[in-house]
C-alpha cells in the first residue's frame, strides 16, 4: 500500500461528510466499521451514498473473467468513482492499469501508487503539457500513454516529454462523433508529427471510443462502431509499420459496446502477435438501475456476453442512495430529502426500491421519482400507499459517472446492510 493510501485511511470523518451522523466523534477513515451504522435504520444522516461490496465484487469478477475468456486486459476508467483506494484494489485484483481523463486523475492515481495509466484524452496545448512533463517529472516510476489525435496534441505532448526529461509513449486516437482522428489524412500527419520526435516520442498504439458513435437505433449503433473498428484497425496497420518491434496496445471500450470492440479488435490484436486489446470500461463495475440496466439488457439480447454460462444479466446493480421521507403534502405527492445535489439525473431518476420502517423492508411499487429541485425529490405515490413522514426510501440510480461525483465519501456495505468501509473520491 502506497504511503498516500495508508494516510488516507487515517484521514478523518466527521460530520462535515454527509452520512455522518451530527455531533459523532471524529473517526479515522479505516475504522468506520466499528460504528455499524445501517442506512435503514437511520443511524446515518440522510441522504447518503452507499456502495453495495458484494454486488462490487460478483462484478469485478464477472468482468474479469470476460477479459480472460477473450484474452483481452482492463484499464478501469477512474472517472467513474475517482476512489484511488477503488483503483488500486482493481489493480492488485488484476487490473493492467487504469485510465485517467485528465492531469488531475492522473496525479492522484500516480500518488495512490496506481503507475501504469492510459490518459484517455487530449488535454490541451503546451502549458497543459509542461504540466503534464512535470507531474512525470515527480512521478519517475509513472508508465502512462496518452492520446494524441492531430499534430497539436503531438507538440503538446512533445512538449511533456520534454519538461519530465524522457520519451512518452503516444497512442493515436481516431474516432468519430467527439474526438479523435477523422480520415486517413488526419491520421497520417498525427504519425508524421511523432516521427519528427524521435527523441521525445514513440508510437505505442491506437485508441477510439465506441460510445460516442451510437445513436438510438440498435442497427446504426452496429454499424457505426463496425466501421469505427475498421478504422482503428486500418490505423495500427499503419502504427505497426513504423514501430514493428514494438509491444502496441489498442484500446477503447465503455460499459455498454464492450462485445462490439472485443468481435472488431481481438482479432487484431491477436493476428499481430505482439499487441494488447485494452477495454477501458468503468461504470460496468458498479452498474446501475437505469442506463446500464438496459444498455446490458440490449448486450443480452445480441449475445453480446460470453462468458461460459453468465450473462450480462448477472451484473448488480451496486449503489444506492437512501433518503427520508420529509413530508406528505398532497395524498398522491411525497418529498423526500436529496436533489440534484445528490444524485444523477443525466441519464434517468433515481428508482425506489424499497422503503424502510421500524426495521421492516416495506414495497415500493407505485412510488415514481418525476422530478427533482437542488435538495427535495418529488415522488409520485399511488392511492393507498401508506407512505409516512420518516420513512426510509431505498433508492436505485442511473448513470454512477455523474452520480459518485456528487459525494466526498462513499460508503461501502457489507450483506447485513451496516457499513464496513468508506471511500474517499477526489473529484478535485
Amino acid at each position: 500500500m502506497s504511503l498516500f493510501l495508508d494516510a488516507l485511511l487515517d484521514s478523518p470523518l466527521d460530520d462535515s461528510i454527509r452520512g455522518v451522523p451530527p455531533g459523532a466523534a471524529p473517526l479515522r477513515l479505516r475504522d468506520v466499521g466499528a460504528r455499524g451504522w445501517r442506512p435503514a435504520a437511520g443511524d446515518m444522516a440522510l441522504p447518503v451514498l452507499t456502495l453495495d461490496e458484494d454486488a462490487f465484487a460478483a462484478n469485478r469478477d464477472l468482468i474479469f473473467a470476460y477479459a480472460r475468456r477473450h484474452g483481452v486486459a482492463l484499464a478501469p476508467h477512474a472517472k467513474t468513482p475517482m476512489a484511488p483506494q477503488i483503483a488500486s484494489a482493481l489493480v492488485e485484483a488484476g487490473a493492467w492499469g487504469a485510465t485517467v481523463a485528465n492531469l488531475q486523475q492522473a496525479a492522484v492515481l500516480l500518488r495512490a501508487g496506481v503507475t501504469r495509466l492510459i490518459l484517455a484524452n487530449e488535454i490541451g496545448g503546451r502549458a497543459s503539457g509542461e504540466r503534464l512533463g512535470a507531474l512525470l517529472a515527480a512521478h519517475p516510476d509513472a508508465d502512462l500513454r496518452a492520446f494524441a489525435d492531430s499534430p497539436a496534441a503531438v507538440e503538446t505532448l512533445a512538449a511533456a516529454a520534454r519538461a519530465a526529461g524522457r520519451r512518452l509513449p503516444v497512442l493515436v486516437e481516431v474516432g468519430a462523433g467527439r474526438a479523435g482522428a477523422r480520415d486517413r489524412a488526419a491520421v497520417d500527419a498525427i504519425l508524421a508529427a511523432v516521427v519528427r520526435h524521435p527523441g521525445l516520442l514513440v508510437l505505442d498504439g491506437v485508441a477510439t471510443y465506441e460510445g460516442a458513435v451510437a445513436t438510438a437505433d440498435p442497427a446504426e449503433t452496429a454499424a457505426n462502431i463496425a466501421a469505427l473498428m475498421d478504422r482503428t484497425a486500418e490505423t495500427f496497420a499503419l502504427v505497426r509499420a513504423l514501430a514493428p518491434e514494438r509491444p502496441l496496445l489498442l484500446t477503447a471500450g465503455g460499459s455498454a459496446f464492450f462485445d462490439m470492440v472485443v468481435a472488431g479488435l481481438a482479432p487484431v490484436a491477436a493476428t499481430d502477435g505482439n499487441a494488447t486489446l485494452v477495454l477501458r470500461s468503468g461504470a460496468i463495475f458498479f452498474h446501475d438501475h437505469g442506463v446500464y440496466e438496459r444498455a446490458l439488457g440490449a448486450l443480452d439480447a445480441r449475445q453480446g456476453f460470453a462468458c461460459g454460462s453468465t450473462t450480462a444479466a448477472d451484473f448488480r446493480p451496486a449503489l444506492r442512495l437512501w433518503a427520508e421521507v420529509l413530508t406528505r403534502p398532497e395524498p398522491e405527492l411525497a418529498i423526500c430529502g436529496f436533489g440534484m445535489r445528490d444524485a444523477s439525473f443525466d441519464q434517468g431518476l433515481p428508482r425506489p426500491l424499497r422503503v424502510h420502517r421500524d426495521g421492516a423492508a416495506l414495497s415500493a411499487e407505485g412510488l415514481r421519482v418525476t422530478r427533482l429541485n437542488d435538495q427535495h425529490a418529488f415522488v409520485a405515490v399511488p392511492a393507498g400507499h401508506d407512505l409516512a413522514v420518516g420513512d426510509i426510501v431505498e433508492f436505485g440510480i442511473s448513470h454512477p459517472c455523474t452520480c459518485i461525483d456528487r459525494w466526498r465519501v462513499l460508503f461501502g456495505l457489507g450483506a447485513d446492510g451496516r457499513v464496513r468501509s468508506a471511500y474517499r473520491t477526489f473529484f478535485g
